[in-house]
């Protein structure tokens, strides 16, 4: 069960950073014209903006804005491998979430949900080991970027 809800979070996370989880403007609309119009880089500088830290944030709202930030800067380029690209973009996504979890540790007020934040950063941990090891033997193999 705890894998699942492991599971669950980390599609909701996922999904949560993707430009198609904003909520679509309705049809026929200036605004849906103008979202349909607008380049891709308006939604993702849209986002960026949403994830960084304003004066009005509590510290657990900034210290997640800052972790989502740091993710989406920080994510290496895709090289047309997808084991290589899976394994190296999970990696940044499990960074994020370790440091996520260590917000809601120092933050949070919840029982339970400290504890799944303890188990996030064990599980997550063990993962970048897992997969620090496979791009050591596998990263030489990829094909040249593509971006």
């Amino acid at each position: 069960m705890k894998r699942i809800s492991l599971a669950i979070a980390a599609c909701a996370f996922a999904a949560g950073c993707s430009p198609a989880a904003e909520a679509p403007a309705a049809a026929g609309t200036e605004s849906a014209r103008a979202a349909a119009a607008a380049p891709a880089g308006h939604m993702a500088a849209d986002s960026m903006k949403m994830m960084e830290p304003t004066a009005g944030d509590s510290d657990a709202t900034r210290g997640y804005k800052t972790a989502m930030s740091a993710m989406v800067k920080t994510m290496p380029a895709y090289v047309g491998d997808p084991d290589i690209d899976f394994m190296a973009q999970m990696r940044g996504h499990h960074e994020a979430a370790i440091a996520m979890a260590r917000v809601e540790l120092r933050a949070g007020e919840d029982a339970e949900a400290k504890a799944l934040a303890q188990e996030v950063i064990t599980a997550q941990q063990r993962e970048i080991g897992i997969i620090d090891s496979w791009l050591a033997r596998n990263a030489g193999n990829a094909p040249a970027a593509a971006h």
